[in-house]
């Protein structure tokens, strides 16, 4: 059993990443969101992709409609998750699919919060592949920076005010104490991601070790 909860990047099907294409051509089904009630995919930016992605790599997978009202409802996440542990009844492998990256406003964790509470198992056999955002991609096409040097970058959601705030520190010093990073949520460290002596810790280290550290204070 295998759940991947898989990035399609920002539209354009040459931005899915290698791991998250690998994803879907080992899974044994695709799940594929779509806002219409009749489980059609005449709109879906998402279904076009994946179909792209099918034809220009030579597979073919089933598809599973998972209807996704934009109501922001627990009642309609909890409907598609129902439909995740339905499909595990006839496919062992399953691929989730969102626009954009899953870490920024994806209807994934929405689902992981549920299954987590409610199904330890398939939660443990989950794994998040992220993918390339909308603002980065947004970056390359006019060739300006999110940040550079000692700059940084503020995500500002215009429907609301007064949201809630994770935020990134990056390019510390070596050996720097770190008592003077507040923390609001649930504070991690990140040390060497993807390199030799990767770590992750569960909170933040009193001391910086590794010039390739990130310390994220998650905020809910």
């Amino acid at each position: 059993m295998k759940l991947y909860m898989v990035s399609l990047g920002p539209g354009d099907f040459e931005l899915i990443t290698v791991k998250a294409l690998r994803a879907l051509k080992n899974s044994d089904a695709i799940c594929i969101p779509t806002k219409s009630p009749d489980h059609s995919f005449k709109k879906s930016m998402t279904f076009k992709i994946v179909s792209k992605l099918m034809e220009e790599f030579g597979f073919d997978k089933p598809v599973i409609p998972m209807y996704t009202p934009m109501n922001f409802k627990t009642e309609d996440w909890q409907a598609q998750v129902d439909k995740i542990y339905e499909s595990f009844g006839e496919y062992k492998t399953l691929s989730f699919v969102t626009l954009g990256d899953s870490a920024v406003y994806s209807t994934v964790y929405y689902l992981l919060d549920l299954i987590k509470e409610q199904n330890e198992l398939i939660y443990e056999k989950s794994e998040v592949i992220p993918g390339v955002t909308s603002f980065s991609h947004a970056s390359a096409k006019v060739k300006k920076p999110l940040c550079v040097g000692d700059g940084s970058f503020s995500i500002v959601p215009l429907h609301k005010e007064n949201v809630p705030n994770t935020t990134v520190y990056m390019r510390p010093k070596i050996g720097m104490q770190t008592n003077l990073i507040p923390s609001k949520g649930d504070i991690y460290t990140f040390e060497n991601l993807n390199y030799e002596g990767e770590n992750i810790h569960l909170q933040k280290k009193e001391q910086v070790d590794k010039y390739m550290t990130l310390f994220i204070d998650f905020v809910q």
